[in-house]
């Protein structure tokens, strides 16, 4: 194995991914040869000793690639300050190590992809794929046009203002109204934000699809690997 950025090797390794890597190593969490690193731009290799809060990481020997309809009430995060339940826990019977792409907010339920291939994860990610994320939202009251317009118009999160979102109603029934909303970016709480800002309560929120892959009738806490097309499709992005 040639040498390579610890950042990537961490990642490679399933441990997170390469920016996620970058805060561990920031935070002292990483030590190499017994030594704690935390500094960028260092270099590592098969003969080098790498451990993450104390546990030796190697190279995964097989890739893997998770769907998992994520309930309510889960954390996407490997850790929690408040020890909250995490979706790592859901998955059971995997010997490697594998960690979320993205995250989906602590009451959001739905589609979310895990894997330990860090290089996949890192792209997926990555703002200029433009990869369309859908979810169904169920919120309380009627269809109004401002909604459509706040998610076309976009909405100023950290500074920066969301690419445009499209909307498409699918029902109302008892004063509540289903939506579709699709958005090619995964701003953090995007969607509850949008409906905040048009004074909209949120009942429910689900993303059904991710790209091409679509939860279907996968039950809620359910996982299950992806299969070849799946992870083709994913590479191919």
């Amino acid at each position: 194995m040639e040498k390579m950025r610890l950042q990537k090797y961490l990642s490679l390794c399933g441990v997170a991914s390469r920016r996620k890597a970058e805060e561990l190593i920031t935070a002292g969490r990483i030590k190499v040869d017994g030594l704690v690193v935390n500094t960028q731009g260092v270099s590592v290799d098969a003969n080098n000793r790498v451990e993450v809060d104390g546990k030796l990481v190697r190279l995964e020997k097989k890739k893997i690639y998770i769907m998992l309809n994520k309930p309510s009430g889960f954390v996407s995060t490997s850790k929690d300050q408040f020890d909250r339940p995490k979706v790592l826990d859901l998955i059971k019977g995997v010997s490697e190590r594998v960690y979320p792409v993205g995250r989906l907010d602590y009451e959001t339920e739905g589609l979310l992809l895990l894997t330990n291939d860090g290089d996949l994860a890192n792209k997926l990610m990555h703002p200029s794929h433009n990869v369309e994320k859908v979810y169904v939202v169920e919120i309380k009251g009627p269809y109004s046009v401002d909604i459509e317009q706040t998610f076309s118009e976009g909405i100023v999160i950290d500074g920066v203002k969301t690419k445009p979102a499209r909307v498409e109603r699918v029902k109302t029934v008892d004063r509540r109204t289903t939506l579709r909303i699709i958005i090619s970016e995964g701003r953090n709480r995007q969607i509850r934000r949008t409906f905040e800002k048009v004074n909209r309560e949120i009942c429910s929120l689900t993303r059904v699809a991710v790209g091409t892959l679509e939860l279907g009738e996968m039950k809620v806490g359910k996982w299950r690997e992806l299969n070849s097309k799946e992870i083709d499709y994913l590479k191919s992005i």
